[in-house]
């Protein structure tokens, strides 16, 4: 590829060069050839005119010859008889020689001054002559300097080539080596190993979320198993409809589990597009917070106030859901929720009084398939993918998402959006399902 390059570039060298010193030497003759007439042409009226009104009569000489006609009619020359009328190209009798004539006339008496042209000729020959041989030289050194130049500079070109060439999915950690220069190849070289970063960040992600998936869906998976064994080999040994409620229970917790990888890997993938809608924000605020109330803690929703997004209902949905869901899990006793309207920015915020998130964990809880406490996570029913999901859906609208101390003592989540906000930055393919 890089020798198809430096053949291509040399070729367009050498014709373009082939081209413009094939035009200038055109245009050098003619001009040069052009200067020599005129001055040959200024000569000869110079002469002409010092005959006439001076009366010179110059020796008869081959480089000029003249001819005077009187009012009367008496002719008086140097030589052959010449033409009454100027020509640049007379041929005289008994020479050879090509002769420029003038003519110039003044009371009746006229002057014809002849001189020879051959110098025009001969230092046109003397021109050409250099030309013909130093132009093909010119060009054969334009394009050697032009394929030594090509080379040198794709030479780092050429090195990328083979360092890509040589990269795999399994080889993602190698970089394409970055030229010292700060030109479009080095630009290049650096555009491609940020690259090759984003797509090893990417599979190391997609790995560690495989491994974290096969994982958790072998948990309900066991459990369902086990039973079904302790059944099937000890008929009896299990009390009526343990069987039953252990496989419900499981499948419950299994098909959680798919809908929110689904839901992620829907997002990874960009999702496809969603109708956008006015969506009142403080209307699902209360609607969860009655939810959580029926289940025996104590929610404050005094700080609910108006506040209108622009966005997937179902999508905007699914984040409160999470987030009050996640405070009733580590909640002792009181969950609070709040919605207020800003400096045309809506903000969210969901409290608890539970044990709080230290402050070196409170990035890592956005993660998938991070728990803090691994155990309770796993009793209440948590996969460790509703802060992962929230996350995804509130910065493909374009929102922000956080996590600092409560005012009850525990976890403050505070999500902010641009209030009527009418385009999100991504597509949204969020679907309402059961938080965990």
């Amino acid at each position: 590829m890089v020798a198809d390059v430096r053949v291509r570039t040399t070729a367009a060298a050498v014709l373009v060069v082939s081209v413009a010193l094939l035009v200038g030497a055109f245009v050098l003759v003619f001009l040069v050839r052009q200067s020599i007439s005129d001055g040959i042409a200024a000569t000869a009226e110079q002469r002409a005119e010092a005959i006439l009104q001076r009366g010179e009569r110059p020796a008869p000489d081959d480089d000029l010859l003249w001819q005077i006609t009187s009012a009367d009619g008496t002719v008086e020359r140097s030589g052959v008889a010449l033409p009454d009328r100027a020509s640049d190209d007379v041929r005289l009798p008994d020479s050879d020689d090509q002769y420029l004539v003038v003519v110039d006339s003044e009371g009746g008496s006229r002057v014809s001054v002849a001189v020879p042209v051959d110098d025009v000729d001969e230092s046109t020959e003397a021109l050409v002559t250099p030309l013909a041989v130093g132009l093909p030289l010119l060009v054969l050194l334009v394009g050697g300097v032009t394929w030594v130049v090509a080379s040198r500079a794709l030479a780092p070109v050429e090195r990328i080539r083979r360092e890509v060439e040589e990269i795999t999915g399994d080889r993602l950690d190698r970089r394409v080596p970055e030229p010292a220069s700060r030109d479009e190849i080095g630009r290049l070289a650096r555009t491609m190993n940020q690259m090759l970063v984003r797509l090893q960040d990417s599979r190391d992600r997609q790995r560690a979320f495989v491994a974290d998936a096969s994982h958790e869906l072998r948990s309900p998976v066991a459990s369902i198993r086990q039973v079904a064994e302790v059944a099937q080999t000890h008929p009896g040994a299990l009390p009526d409809g343990e069987l039953a409620e252990t496989v419900l229970a499981e499948s419950a917790r299994l098909q959680r589990l798919v809908d929110q990888l689904l839901l992620l890997t829907r997002a990874d993938d960009g999702g496809g597009d969603r109708a956008r809608q006015d969506v009142d924000l403080d209307d699902l605020a209360l609607a969860e917070g009655r939810r959580i109330g029926r289940t025996g803690i104590a929610v404050d929703t005094k700080d609910v106030g108006p506040g209108r997004v622009r966005g997937d209902a179902s999508a905007l949905a699914q984040v409160v859901r999470n987030l009050t869901d996640n405070a009733a899990r580590h909640a002792v006793g009181a969950v609070a929720v709040g919605v207020r309207e800003s400096a045309g920015r809506v903000e969210l915020t969901v409290d608890d009084d539970g044990p709080g998130i230290p402050d070196d964990q409170r990035e890592r809880v956005f993660d998938r398939f991070v728990r803090l406490d691994e155990a309770r996570a796993r009793d209440a029913g948590g996969s460790g993918l509703g802060l992962a999901i929230v996350r995804e859906i509130v910065t493909a609208h374009g929102g922000t998402v956080a996590v600092t101390r409560s005012k009850l003592g525990g976890a403050r989540f505070t999500v902010r959006f641009q209030a009527g906000f009418s385009e999100p930055p991504a597509s949204s393919a969020y679907e309402h399902h059961e938080a965990p």
